[in-house]
Parts: structure tokens; sequence; C-alpha cells
């Protein structure tokens, strides 16, 4: 299972995280985002980030020019879209080289026919919970919605997902998970994680 851990702010903070070995570092580029990293983080201050650790662009309804600007600027393997982005953004950053991840916020009454268009454009899906903001409530959504997932495409599961949950995550046992997506739950502030709250959590998912 591939650990994505989101929302990183701070140069030291984003260090010890990297030491413990994620498979990506998620950045938020969305400036209404309390962990936007505009203003914080300088593309020099991601030098030290393995190359094995994929930097992961957050964006919400930006356009292609300035994500991938943002992209170039920042060295980023992958973009996360987290907002109302169309298939047609998505083959275009394609076309860019670039991997993506579309986001989706999901309900119970949630539907998932319209990622059909996604399906050719896109690497992965990611379903977060639905709130009235775009991503960061820290709140979960009923998994059980995903047993009703008709296609092949890999997924991360995101939304509330916490220091407690290892044995729930574990459980969670649909074919198409391809990792997890971390973040509030592991925060001493925003933008800010709990290196350790996140080792101890990985290794309970290891040692299983």
């Amino acid at each position: 299972m591939r650990i994505k851990v989101c929302g990183m702010t701070n140069p030291e903070n984003i260090r010890e995280v990297a030491a413990l070995k994620p498979n990506y570092l998620g950045f938020i580029f969305y400036p209404k985002s309390p962990r936007c990293v505009i203003g914080k983080l300088t593309p020099e201050s991601m030098n030290d980030i393995p190359s094995n650790i994929w930097r992961t662009g957050v964006f919400v309804n930006e356009t292609e020019e300035k994500i991938l600007e943002i992209s170039e600027q920042y060295g980023l393997k992958a973009i996360q879209l987290h907002g109302d982005e169309s298939p047609e953004l998505c083959t275009a950053l394609c076309f860019a080289g670039k991997s993506i991840i579309k986001a989706f916020c999901v309900d119970k009454d949630f539907d998932f026919a319209p990622l059909e268009a996604y399906l050719d454009v896109v690497d992965f899906f990611l379903f977060d919970t639905k709130t009235e903001a775009y991503g960061g409530s820290g709140k979960k959504f009923d998994w059980s919605v995903l047993e009703r997932y008709p296609f092949k495409k890999p997924f991360f599961l995101s939304g509330g997902i916490g220091p407690d949950d290892a044995e729930e995550i574990l459980a969670f046992q649909h074919p198409k998970c391809y990792g997890i997506d971390l973040n509030s739950k592991f925060e001493t502030a925003p933008g800010m994680k709990d290196a350790q709250a996140l080792k101890r959590f990985l290794g309970k998912l290891k040692k299983d």
C-alpha cells in the first residue's frame, strides 16, 4: 500500500517526514487552503527530498498554464486536481508528461458514472470526504460506498484517516485501493505533521 502525506509547508518538517520514506509528499498550491505553500516554500526548500519520493502538487480549479509553470518550478512528478477540473484539462497535463491524480469528494449518494470520462486521462482517482471546502476537513466518509466502485482504475483513499485507524485500513480490502492519503489528523498545526505519530502509524501498517 502506497503512502501519501499531504499538506507539507515547513522545510524541517518535510525532512522529518521524508525520512519515514512515504511514496508521495503533497504540496498544496490552493490559496484558500491553510496548508498552501505559496509564500512558505521555495523550490530550493524541496531539494533534500529523495528522488524516489514523488513530489505532488495539489491544485483546485487552476489554469493549465499555472499548473505547468508551478510544476516546472518545484519539480513536481505528480499533479493532484482537487476541484472541478475537466477531462480535457487532465488530457493536456498528461501530454505534458505528468502523473495525474483526480480527486472526487464522496458522500453516501455519490455517483461514479461521471468518472468514466476520466479513465483514459488520469493515473489514479482519489476519494475524499464531501464538504463545503476542497479537502482538509479531517472527516471520514462511509467507505462502504466504494463497494459500488465499478472501474479498474486504482485509487487513493483519503479523508480523516488518523493515528488510530491502522486496523481499519488493514481491514479495508478493496482490490483497487492503491494507497492512502494522510493529512490533517497527523498535524500539530495546519501544515505541520507529527512525524512520530506518522512513524508509529506506518509501523502498525507494516507490522501486519
